[in-house]
């Protein structure tokens, strides 16, 4: 759980650990993959000067297998996907890569996405997409404080058409996660170690309005406060977020993270019943990302220690189920809709991926891959 700091620490912090949220697209337009079930695309640095996409077949079992032509040049860090395009991020501009039958990536556009803040500083540093792919956000750090811009994406070219950008804030330390609607989204963050549970309504053009919501944080034991931290939405009304327990006077963390679930209503507002007694806790120590499986039923929780799946319920608590896949720290992680989770660990180069259901866990074959200095992932479904 992030400590007090800083703002430009902050960002360089979340550079380097926040996830970036993935989207459950839409399949009807996506490649056809042959008898691949996801195109699974990392960022890396091929060499001190060089960046590129590392682009993977995955098949039904979750082996991988590199696309012809990969790793394809890009200078990008951040990622997201939808049925047509990659994009990526390189801090100032926004890249758009179109996705052939097989995976294989072309460049298709680009934007500078810095040109449009104030005093031209900061820039974008992760994408995000709405549910189907529609829409294109950026968290960007405009010179002092964090805000989200908005973009069209043109399904035949690619192009990105900025529409504008949502009020600043040093507390929107997080990427959104939108519900089965595809009209709230959510985060969460804990600047200076006050909890925030922040949401935006989608507009049908596009655009992110700020909802002027409050949601309590769950009950602490007595003597102690929690501080939140991501949010991974399910495919309906169902929202999950990591929370710190911290010690009032100390403000030292009482315990490892717990796993809280919010409830959104008809109008983007959030409740819980979650408590300190009835939240599981995790085994990652600090947590790095939150990601839904697509059935909503499955929560995937990444942190410095390893990684987790629990059991998730919608408004009634989350329940653990599985102990730590891997040890290794992983910071981002990815499903498909065959059951396949992806993760990467940056400090190990590593790309796991396991097939995961809601009975049975196990290792792909071949896991884990090898990625010199690899980045992020973006996964795209293709059945």
């Amino acid at each position: 759980m992030p400590r007090p700091h800083k703002l430009i620490a902050f960002i360089a912090t979340v550079c380097a650990t926040l996830a970036l949220t993935e989207i459950a697209v839409a399949q009807t337009d996506a490649p056809s993959g042959g008898s691949s079930v996801a195109f699974v695309y990392v960022s890396s640095g091929i060499t001190p000067d060089q960046r590129a996409i590392n682009a993977f077949s995955a098949a039904s079992n979750g082996t991988l297998t590199p696309v012809s032509g990969s790793p394809f040049s890009a200078d990008v860090l951040g990622l997201a996907v939808n049925p047509k395009y990659v994009f990526g991020t390189n801090q100032t501009d926004i890249f758009s890569f179109s996705i052939a039958s097989d995976g294989s990536l072309k460049p298709a556009s680009s934007v500078n996405a810095k040109q449009f803040n104030d005093g031209g500083c900061g820039g974008p540093f992760a994408l995000f997409l709405d549910r189907t792919g529609a829409s294109l956000y950026d968290q960007d750090y405009d010179c002092s404080n964090l805000a989200y811009q908005f973009f069209s994406i043109n399904e035949s070219t690619g192009a990105m058409n900025y529409l504008g950008v949502g009020p600043p804030s040093v507390e929107f330390e997080t990427p959104l996660s939108f519900i089965g609607n595809d009209m709230f989204g959510y985060g969460a963050g804990c600047y200076h170690l006050g909890a925030t549970i922040y949401g935006f309504k989608r507009n049908s053009d596009q655009t992110l309005t700020q909802l002027s919501i409050n949601p309590p944080t769950p009950t602490p034991k007595q003597g102690d406060f929690f501080c939140t931290y991501l949010a991974a939405a399910d495919k309906t009304t169902h929202v999950a977020i990591s929370v710190q327990a911290l010690n009032a006077q100390s403000w030292q963390p009482d315990g490892a993270p717990q796993l809280a679930t919010y409830t959104a209503d008809i109008s983007g507002n959030l409740t819980t019943k979650s408590t300190f007694s009835n939240m599981p806790r995790t085994a990652v120590q600090n947590v790095n990302d939150l990601k839904m499986s697509p059935s909503g039923n499955l929560l995937a929780v990444a942190g410095t220690t390893g990684l987790q799946v629990f059991h998730f319920h919608g408004s009634n608590p989350i329940t653990k189920y599985t102990g730590l896949l891997t040890k290794n720290q992983v910071d981002q992680v990815a499903w498909d809709n065959r059951h396949h989770l992806y993760a990467i660990s940056r400090a190990t180069g590593k790309l796991f991926v396991f097939t995961v259901t809601p009975t049975s866990v196990s290792k792909v074959p071949g896991s884990p891959y090898t990625i010199t200095n690899l980045d992020n992932i973006a996964v795209l479904p293709t059945m």
